[in-house]
């Protein structure tokens, strides 16, 4: 991956014996080495440093021998030290050529604080985890009927095995049955057209644990509520919670003084029954659900794009081919003007002072290392830490330590300059890269994104995962073909033509902006078309 590197990675499955070229010689591999792994091109004894990416990845603590697996037996987690003074010596960035991409516009829902938004979606949210079953009672009265039903049914399955069963056909006749496709239907045209969706949020938060819990929870919900995807919002509060109506205005007003959408806001202990809340909430949100409707997609420049950075099931591809492509769009969209949110701090890990070398001045560069200082110690402190962060899976398909891990998720961000460093729930207001602090949990730190003001989200994945949010478009990209062959339902973009051999990073890259157009004009993703509509709030606090 670097010409530091002192590893190979394997690009097929490797059977013990074979010849591998490797500069002017061969190696032969002494280990069955699987697709994803690493193999060692010299004899490693314990103590040696490991390093991929161009970076320190790993420790060896048993000898490895030459054609050798590194695994976590062999291999610990280890990374360099960090200082936050900033050489700013990286703010020279190769600019890739984005000519033409610069006359190219989306179709999106313009706002009047001069955001776009890539969707058009009304919101109902609780304040409070109290008010999910009225929630779910608004759900059950508005989505059929309004449209936005889509089912997919396997109940004439269990129909079909009933009439086996009945007929008399043994367990193993049962076991062996072909059964026919799930059914899938939408119920009726949608009544709002202009209107993408009623999404209906549920948490667990809003009362007990500490009042900073409450206060975030409710920075997080204004993030959604004032978010360009969104129309406007019905809010129900039971009264006497932590995350009083008031600290959610206030919320609001940080994030859009001039605050101009419908919001409804309702409060259960003051206006009696349930049913006197949920006819108000109705009244209100189909009301509501009017003026969105009046809203129509229009031409806006690729500059009013802010794209989510985000990887959930990696594997030793991941770094290799989805993440650096994902990285040329974040470069091509800040070249653009555009935004981009590198998230997932906890993956981080081991690239720090290539980040703060590449941040725009000090303060930047200092806020960075003093967020990841803090949560690293935060991680130590409950017995835990960042090298507890790979994933079963990750480690199966080849991500061995968190460094390892971290070195290529970070190539999600491309090699332009870190303007801002976010904590969450902060918004983004600065066109360029922004770190945003959020764990490597893949649907918290979705939610964060979202939240801090992201109107797409690409999400890498070696291994596959359904993972949608409620009201930006998810884009999933697998890192290899066999996945996407594999799961062809929930993956939208193959970017495993790279290591296939097909295409450079820079050619799939421009194949994935080419796609980020389209979707943020209204072309349906998988996670939409699912209605995998995920939505975990950070709950402050140790979370990997």
């Amino acid at each position: 991956m670097h010409p530091h590197d002192n590893v190979l990675v394997a690009l097929t499955d490797l059977p013990i014996g074979t010849p591998v070229p490797w500069k002017d010689g061969m190696i032969t591999t002494t280990q069955a080495i699987p697709a994803k792994h690493k193999v060692a091109p010299h004899a490693f004894e314990p103590g040696d440093l490991v390093h991929m990416y161009g970076v320190l990845v790993g420790k060896v603590r048993q000898p490895i021998p030459l054609g050798g697996l590194l695994t976590t037996s062999n291999i610990q987690h280890a990374t360099d030290s960090f200082d936050q003074t900033s050489g700013m010596h990286r703010l020279n960035w190769p600019v890739p050529d984005v000519s033409k991409w610069q006359e190219r516009t989306f179709m999106g829902f313009h706002r009047a604080d001069g955001r776009v938004g890539t969707a058009n979606y009304w919101l109902v949210i609780p304040l409070v985890f109290c008010e999910n079953r009225n929630i779910q009672v608004l759900e059950a009265a508005l989505v059929d009927d309004l449209g936005y039903g889509r089912k997919k049914s396997y109940q004439p399955q269990t129909q079909e095995l009933i009439s086996l069963m009945q007929a008399g056909k043994t367990v193993e006749e049962i076991l062996a049955t072909d059964l026919h496709s799930a059914e899938t239907s939408r119920q009726k045209p949608r009544l709002f057209p202009n209107v993408d969706g009623v999404r209906f949020l549920q948490h667990e938060g809003g009362c007990g644990g500490i009042r900073q819990d409450a206060q975030t929870l409710c920075g997080l919900l204004a993030g959604y509520i004032t978010h360009p995807n969104v129309a406007g919002a019905t809010v129900l509060s039971l009264g006497c919670q932590n995350a009083q109506v008031s600290m959610l205005q206030d919320e609001i007003n940080k994030r859009s003084p001039q605050f101009y959408k419908p919001l409804y806001i309702l409060e259960q202990q003051k206006i009696g029954t349930e049913e006197a809340l949920i006819s108000t909430a109705l009244r209100q949100t189909f009301a509501g659900l009017m003026q969105a409707n009046a809203q129509h997609r229009q031409p806006a420049p690729l500059s009013k794009l802010t794209i989510g950075l985000e990887c959930g099931g990696s594997d030793g591809f991941s770094g290799i081919s989805a993440n650096p492509a994902v990285g040329h769009v974040s470069d091509m969209l800040v070249a653009l003007g555009g935004s981009v949110i590198l998230a997932e701090f906890p993956e981080l890990c081991g690239v720090e002072q290539e980040l703060v070398d590449r941040s725009v001045d000090q303060p930047t560069a200092e806020r960075f290392s003093s967020l990841m200082k803090a949560y690293g110690e935060s991680a130590v402190a409950v017995g835990s830490g960042f090298d507890m962060n790979p994933s079963p899976g990750n480690i199966r398909d080849g991500l061995i330590t968190d460094a390892m891990k971290s070195a290529g998720a970070a190539r999600k961000g491309g090699s332009s300059p870190v303007v801002a460093v976010l904590d969450y729930p902060e918004l983004v207001t600065k066109p360029g890269l922004n770190l945003l602090c959020t764990p490597g949990n893949d649907v918290e730190s979705t939610t964060a994104e979202v939240g801090s003001g992201a109107n797409i989200v690409l999400f890498t994945t070696g291994l596959g995962t359904p993972t949608g949010n409620p009201i930006a478009p998810v884009v999933k990209i697998s890192s290899n073909t066999a996945l996407a062959n594999r799961m062809p339902d929930i993956i939208d973009i193959n970017t495993g033509t790279v290591i296939d051999g097909e295409e450079t990073i820079e050619q799939a890259g421009e194949r994935i902006l080419d796609y980020v157009i389209r979707v943020a004009s209204g072309e349906e993703v998988a996670a939409v078309r699912h209605g995998q509509t995920d939505f975990i709030p950070w709950k402050r606090g140790v979370s990997l």
